[in-house]
């Protein structure tokens, strides 16, 4: 209940203010589950996406810990079905989480890279969401996000269409964090790819490629 009242009142807002634009609605999967992955640039982020996905599907966000440190806020959190993340350690609580919603047929939301970008451009991503969709199978639906959520400048939302990384197959630890590097890649250039040419890549998105 609290989040289709919320994701009205900031379908409003954000339609009124920022003239939101939502392209790609066809590449929606009609099949659950599945895991949105979307670039992070402002904090109205997660709402963003709630009003760009259709109001029948309900989206799981993993947020940052640090966001339930506040009693009132942590309970809208958790009545909108988001749950915390440890973004500095692997939070298994958070992964098993994670694991259990898509079981049950839900849908999830992540931001791999972990934080906002400063400067609206993409950052390297965490291996959080490569390991969640590769351990679980579910497929990715990338999504793009393109302010610069200044009032009456219009905010796109691109939707791409819905991909699944390999399994993962290895020998060794480490052979399991490159594969995880590389995966991250794959699901941020699929972002990235939905968004109009940016300009020379600096180092942070050199690191991608």
């Amino acid at each position: 209940m609290l989040y289709a009242f919320g994701r009205l009142i900031f379908a409003i807002y954000l339609k009124i203010f920022f003239r939101l634009h939502v392209h790609g609605r066809e590449h929606i999967p009609v099949r659950r589950p599945f895991i949105i992955c979307a670039n992070h640039i402002k904090w109205l982020d997660p709402a963003t996406v709630a009003v760009a996905i259709p109001a029948t599907i309900k989206i799981y966000f993993m947020a940052k810990k640090e966001l339930f440190s506040n009693i009132v806020f942590s309970y809208i959190l958790n009545k909108v079905g988001a749950f915390p993340v440890n973004r500095q350690d692997a939070d298994y609580a958070a992964f098993r989480r994670a694991f259990q919603l898509l079981r049950h047929g839900k849908v999830l939301g992540l931001f791999p890279e972990g934080t906002r970008s400063k400067d609206g451009k993409l950052q390297k991503a965490y291996g959080g969401a490569a390991f969640i969709a590769v351990r679980s199978g579910a497929p990715i639906l990338p999504v793009a996000i393109m302010g610069p959520y200044r009032f009456f400048k219009p905010v796109h939302v691109y939707i791409g269409s819905p991909f699944v990384l390999p399994p993962l197959i290895y020998e060794q630890k480490e052979d399991k964090k490159m594969m995880l590097e590389e995966m991250s890649r794959e699901i941020m250039n699929n972002i990235r790819d939905l968004l109009p040419y940016q300009g020379v890549l600096d180092s942070r998105e050199k690191e991608m490629n």
